[in-house]
């Protein structure tokens, strides 16, 4: 009795499901879902909720890659192209590099890095310039010229074995003769040149020393034929002393200068590199150096004179006068004789008597004259 008992509680208790169901319909077999089997448990709990139906989640999308930009390309430099040489110590290197950046995409122009570190016109034990120079000319490697040089010229230069402090009265006469020497021979071989100055220096003393040299640089220019470039000015900061930073081609404040304080960072060359391609664009215009103005004396007796450019007027330096513009201590004593420049070195410099004493109607009288059937000064011609 009890076991019949025990049988029937277990019966009621634990119930199975029915088996799953089958149908068929046109040979399709449909198989029913198998329902869950209840327990105990749901008897006295009641059946638990159905689960939810797992959420399908969205493929994973994959991330786009970064990568750099792709390369602008290389432009092929025209077989004639202008040949611009950038001569100097390590701010030339600098400049070069990014002078080749700015026309990198020009194919009418071709950089040529001619810088040499450690180099100036005080040490020509070290690297002659003057030498370096003539060599390049006679080999015909560029067609024009960019200068800029002179942080390690602070220091005692040598001539005829004897030395001279810095920036003596000694030693500015031997630096300025070195650098008339070098313009004198690209001068002489129709190479246009564009000198640029120095900038500011982080150190006050060695700034002041730098700056002076640059205007001796300037001075020698003027008188060698050159165009010079200052830009001292264009990297000061806003309270008028040196500063590392500025606006770059972008008006972004940047770094103009690298940590030694003297040298230029990439941003500060290529904002050198834009202030010197407006002066190159005196003389190169695509295709060839340009000159706007012939020499008028070229083919002429007259041609062979020594005849200091104007200075500041860019291409129509080559528009000269014979005497217009020769400095008086190059001026030989008579004035009626031509100036070549094999005479030039020789000739000794006027006087203000002799002036004075000129013949009516020769150039150096300025209107001032003696008559020289009578010996009476005459002004203009007239008594």
């Amino acid at each position: 009795m009890i076991r019949l008992v025990a049988a029937l509680l277990i019966g009621l208790l634990v119930l199975t499901d029915v088996a799953p169901a089958f149908a068929q319909d046109d040979d399709t077999i449909l198989v029913a879902q198998e329902q869950r089997r209840r327990t105990l448990f749901d008897l006295l709990f009641g059946e638990p909720e159905p689960a939810p139906a797992p959420v399908q989640q969205a493929p994973r999308q994959t991330a786009p890659t970064a990568a750099l930009p792709p390369p602008k390309p290389q432009v092929e430099k025209a077989p004639n192209a202008t040949r611009l040489a950038v001569f100097g110590d390590s701010l030339a290197i600098d400049l070069s590099r990014a002078l080749e950046r700015f026309y990198a995409e020009d194919p009418n122009l071709v950089v040529v890095d001619q810088g040499v570190s450690s180099s100036g016109f005080v040490r020509f034990d070290y690297f002659d310039w003057d030498k370096a120079i003539t060599e390049q000319i006679a080999a015909n490697s560029f067609d024009l010229a960019v200068v800029i040089i002179g942080i390690n010229d602070r220091q005692e230069i040598t001539v005829n074995g004897e030395s001279y402090a810095p920036l003596t009265e000694q030693w500015i006469d031997a630096y300025q003769g070195r650098i008339a020497a070098f313009l004198d021979k690209l001068r002489a071989a129709r190479k246009p040149v564009i000198w640029v100055g120095l900038p500011p220096m982080s150190k006050t003393e060695y700034s002041a020393a730098i700056s002076q040299i640059s205007n001796i640089q300037r001075l020698a220019s003027f008188s060698g034929g050159a165009e010079f470039l200052d830009i001292y000015e264009r990297f000061l900061g806003e309270d008028g002393k040196y500063s590392s930073y500025g606006p770059d081609l972008n008006g972004q404040n940047a770094r103009m200068r690298k940590d030694d304080g003297i040298h230029f960072s990439t941003a500060g060359s290529d904002k050198l590199a834009f202030y010197l391609s407006q002066t190159i664009r005196t003389f190169y215009r695509g295709g060839g150096v340009t000159m706007a103005v012939a020499d008028p004396l070229l083919g002429t007796d007259a041609a062979a004179m020594l005849r200091p450019p104007y200075q500041g007027l860019g291409a129509a330096r080559l528009l000269e006068v014979a005497g217009a513009v020769i400095p008086i201590s190059r001026v030989p004593a008579r004035a009626a004789e031509l100036v070549t420049a094999a005479s030039a070195p020789a000739a000794k410099p006027f006087t203000l008597e002799q002036l004075m004493i000129a013949p009516v109607g020769r150039v150096d009288a300025f209107g001032v004259g003696i008559d020289p059937t009578d010996g009476v000064v005459e002004n203009g011609g007239g008594r």
